[in-house]
């Protein structure tokens, strides 16, 4: 059976919304709402991975499946790398890697990264993207990802060449920041060294694609709204209240 367990780090602090993670969507925390979503997905478990006492003790009101983990982390795969080493998983059970502000990330968005672990023989990594939409594709916060026509991740990056990007439109993805792996390829990933490219694009995932980590991805139709800002935050808003 294709078991796996979600993992969504949250942590207290944040440069653009203070403690985002507790702000209130419609009667229920952001995190709350993310956790929600999660369940819903093939997850055998769903935790959440956190720095904070305060976010602890609010995610008990919902769920025991909370997670104390160093405020020193410098990576939300960090914090959810401790998290899965206090579970005591097995090197092979998968985790898919849940950004703790998708407050309406799709289920099967969840399942479907997890399925490219258990399907692909050549994915150490998982994840996800879609098309770009408008000018998108101008704005350095939205990644891309230039794939092979396999669906293996090439390159990531922030900034394209226009001329590269209208002889190459087909193979350019925006990436969406969702991971699935084993436990064994976690524990690999957070010993090495940041890379080069991983500092340079300041984009983690570039560290496994330096270190011969080969990513697969999955085309989905719809991106999700991330809560980033304070526009984000009314949008969602918006959104929660259109849908009752």
């Amino acid at each position: 059976m294709n078991e796996f367990i979600v993992i969504i780090p949250s942590r207290l602090s944040s440069t653009r919304l203070k403690e985002k993670a507790l702000l209130d969507l419609n009667g229920k925390s952001l995190i709350e709402r993310v956790y929600l979503r999660a369940i819903q997905s093939n997850a055998k478990e769903v935790f959440i991975a956190t720095d904070s006492k305060k976010i602890e003790d609010h995610v008990k009101n919902f769920s025991p499946n909370v997670i104390l983990t160093s405020k020193e982390h410098e990576s939300g795969t960090d914090r959810v790398h401790e998290c899965a080493e206090k579970l005591d998983i097995s090197d092979d059970m998968v985790i898919v890697n849940v950004q703790g502000d998708e407050p309406f990330i799709d289920p099967e968005t969840i399942n479907k990264t997890a399925d490219i672990i258990f399907k692909n023989k050549n994915a150490s990594v998982g994840s996800a993207c879609t098309l770009f939409k408008d000018n998108d594709f101008n704005d350095p916060n939205n990644v891309k990802v230039y794939l092979s026509d396999s669906n293996r991740a090439i390159n990531f990056l922030r900034n394209v060449d226009p001329i590269d990007f209208s002889k190459n439109k087909a193979k350019y993805f925006q990436h969406v920041g969702i991971y699935s792996y084993n436990y064994k390829t976690l524990s690999t990933f957070v010993s090495l060294p940041r890379s080069k490219n991983e500092i340079s694009e300041s984009l983690e995932q570039l560290r496994f694609l330096d270190n011969e980590h080969e990513i697969y991805l999955v085309e989905i139709k719809e991106l999700s709204i991330g809560i980033d800002t304070e526009t984000d935050y009314i949008k969602a808003l918006k959104i929660l209240k259109n849908n009752g």
